[in-house]
């Protein structure tokens, strides 16, 4: 597995972006226009 897509929000998807990017995975979020600034887009 290379990229994963996150369709989640918020600590779960923080723990899942932080997992991927320790295991050397891609990460890529959705999000809407209210969740721009959140800490799981960044």
């Amino acid at each position: 597995m290379k990229r994963i897509l996150i369709a989640n929000r918020g600590e779960i998807a923080c723990r899942i972006a932080r997992t991927a990017h320790k295991m050397g995975i891609e990460v890529v979020a959705v999000y809407s226009e209210v969740d721009r600034g959140a800490p799981h887009v960044r």
